[in-house]
Formats: structure tokens, C-alpha cells, sequence
């Protein structure tokens, strides 16, 4: 296996887990945004406020798409590396 190999699979692999992440992410910084925003405009200065409500915008977005980043995954898995990791 050459050394370029190595580092395309790498590169996908990175691309993947971004791809995984960019909802969750998403999600935090709209929320973020949207709750230091209102706490802004209030002058409310509560850290639970900022807390409780991201983590649970984060928590569903996950159970959403909790299947698609598994098939996401997989994917990478039977496509890039389980036929390198049979091959040689």
C-alpha cells in the first residue's frame, strides 16, 4: 500500500467525520447564537439558560440523524477501508 493511498483514505476518513459533525454543530451554534442573543436582549445572565437548552437541541438533532451518519459510516467502511484491510 503506498504512501499516497494512506493519505487519500486519511483525507476521506477527515471528510467523513466532518460531514458527521456539521449538524451537531450546526445545531450549537444556531442555538448558541439564538439563546446569547435573548440573553442579551433580557439582560438575563442565567448559565443553566445557556446550558440546558443547547444540549438538548443537540441531543435531538442527534437521535435525527443518528441513522445517517451511521450509513455515512458504514459507508466509508465497505467502500475505502474494509477492501484495503482484504486486499493487503
Amino acid at each position: 500500500m503506498s504512501e499516497s493511498a494512506v493519505f487519500d483514505i486519511m483525507r476521506q476518513g477527515l471528510w467523513v467525520a466532518v460531514a458527521m459533525s456539521a449538524p451537531l454543530l450546526g445545531v450549537a451554534l444556531v442555538a448558541g447564537l439564538t439563546i446569547g442573543l435573548f440573553q442579551a436582549l433580557t439582560s438575563v445572565q442565567e448559565m443553566t439558560l445557556t446550558f440546558v437548552p443547547k444540549i438538548l437541541a443537540m441531543l435531538i438533532v442527534f437521535w435525527v440523524s443518528m441513522s445517517a451518519m451511521t450509513a455515512m459510516l458504514v459507508d466509508f467502511f465497505r467502500v475505502q477501508v474494509i477492501p484495503v484491510i482484504a486486499g493487503g
